[in-house]
């Protein structure tokens, strides 16, 4: 009988596998980064406990386009700053991702937020332009000149928080503990310019990152870099107080129904 391949693996397969995923070359990108301050409230209301704000209240978009072998993959990314246990680091609210095997590892190994969608990185000349889309909605843009280079910084320890969980099968809470994640990632820049520009925040009901208004534009560059990323397991984390979060992990319907903010009319 041929190999049927949904079958088991062997101890020597599944051991040459692991040892392949340890050995990857350098995966560089090509990605656009901006940073701003937003509404501190705002900020601290997207925080799930036991995460806590920092003392600037940051928001940080990338987006990317990534030499993966084989082909070409869109990666993107909206973040606040965060702290947890003396560490800063940023609690990542979506990550639109273009290619459904990027998606899936992150999600189901890290608790990473990732969602199909549309992302561009666009350079001609001196004028740049990138987006996050779904649903046919860009609802981050990013454009502007470059206007010179910056210069390299040295390679840099960052650190992303993420929730990982399991939906109840029965539809009420969990089938688990949810747990924090500490993913830290080893980045190196080779090349870094700076942009001036504007990022425009569009109404979008299933990624409502207009909610993190751009008070003050601290930057915005392209460079290009690589990253590897290790996660740890730092505690486990009381599914009553994440409970009223998770919808920040789906594309939820009833987000429709959430009324404005106090004070809004």
């Amino acid at each position: 009988m041929a190999r049927v391949r949904y079958g088991p693996r062997t101890e020597a397969e599944i051991a040459a596998a692991r040892a392949a995923s340890s050995k990857l070359p350098d995966i560089w990108s090509t990605g656009v980064v901006a940073l701003w301050e937003s509404d501190p409230d705002a900020v601290t209301a997207v925080l799930p406990p036991p995460l806590k704000p920092t003392s600037r209240p940051l928001v940080r978009v990338n987006i990317s386009k990534v030499d993966l072998p084989g082909y070409p993959l869109g990666a993107g990314s909206v973040a606040v700053a965060a702290e947890h246990g003396g560490i800063e680091g940023w609690y990542p609210l979506v990550m639109p991702m273009t290619h459904e095997r990027a998606l899936i590892g992150g999600r189901e190994v890290f608790g990473e937020p990732k969602k199909l969608g549309e992302v561009s990185v666009e350079r001609d000349g001196l004028v740049v332009r990138a987006s996050l889309a779904r649903h046919g909605i860009a609802f981050v843009e990013v454009r502007g000149a470059v206007d010179g280079a910056l210069p390299l910084p040295e390679p840099a320890e960052k650190v992303d928080f993420y929730f990982k969980f399991l939906p109840a099968v029965d539809g009420h809470g969990f089938d688990a503990d949810p747990v924090l994640v500490h993913c830290t990632r080893n980045e190196k820049v080779r090349g870094l310019e700076r942009i001036t520009g504007d990022v425009v925040l569009r109404e979008s009901m299933y990624d409502p990152i207009a909610d993190l208004p751009v008070r003050r534009l601290v930057g915005i560059t392209i460079g290009e870099k690589t990253t590897d990323q290790r996660g740890r397991v730092v505690e486990r984390v009381s599914a009553q107080a994440l409970l009223p979060y998770i919808h920040q992990r789906y594309d939820d319907p009833q987000q429709i129904l959430d009324g404005p903010p106090e004070g809004s009319f």
